[in-house]
């Protein structure tokens, strides 16, 4: 019998190996989505509110308009937090566990309460990701309904004491959007679901 020289038990050893890692590395990720769950969850019922910081040049629709997000609706899988702009209370950003990992999806409702044609967009964690950080890019109906944003990568951050909230927006590798969310002192009621209120049409963005 020919003599297993010791290169060949050093490759199965990696061989071996590789499965182990991603193996790791794929427990690593689902535990940093959970834990960023469980981070946002954690502040069920408070209200941010902020501003647009990034674009400056005050073209975009939200230029000038007051942010609220109330992380309002929490359960064991989903997470849903209604996002007003000024006056417009038509959208609602929403987490949640799935078999493929955590997702994010933007849910855009009319005045009566029915989806828009622009709905349902986002998409799954990438692999970075921590307890306070997870980005999601978009996924393949995203690219249906809004082909150009089909490299889009939505990034929602909490700062470490949870007073503050980061909404990032990036295509093609590029800022698009930044908005800048304070924990407020005293809440204020906002409306129960976008569903039920919607005091203005959602615009036509992928924000």
């Amino acid at each position: 019998m020919k003599p297993i020289s010791s290169l060949s038990i050093l490759a199965l050893g990696l061989a071996a190996a590789l499965p182990l890692q991603a193996l790791d590395n794929s427990a690593k990720e689902q535990n940093a989505q959970l834990a960023f769950f469980d981070s946002l969850s954690s502040l069920c019922g408070q209200r941010f509110e902020g501003a647009m910081t990034f674009p400056t040049e005050g073209q975009d629709d939200f230029a000038g308009k007051l942010l609220v997000a109330k992380i309002q609706s929490c359960t064991e899988t989903e997470i849903r937090v209604p996002f007003a702009v000024g006056e417009d209370h038509s959208r609602t950003w929403i987490v949640s566990k799935t078999e493929r990992g955590l997702q994010l999806k933007h849910d855009h409702r009319h005045e009566d309460g029915t989806p828009d044609e622009v709905n349902m967009y986002g998409g799954l964690a990438t692999a970075e990701g921590s307890k306070l950080s997870q980005s999601f890019a978009a996924d393949a109906h995203t690219a249906e309904i809004i082909p150009a944003a089909s490299t889009n990568v939505w990034n929602l951050t909490l700062s470490s004491d949870a007073k503050s909230m980061t909404y990032h927006l990036t295509r093609h590798d590029a800022p698009r959007f930044t908005a800048k969310l304070f924990s407020t002192a005293s809440l204020v009621a906002t409306p129960a679901t976008s569903q039920e209120q919607g005091k203005a049409l959602p615009t036509k963005t992928e924000k």
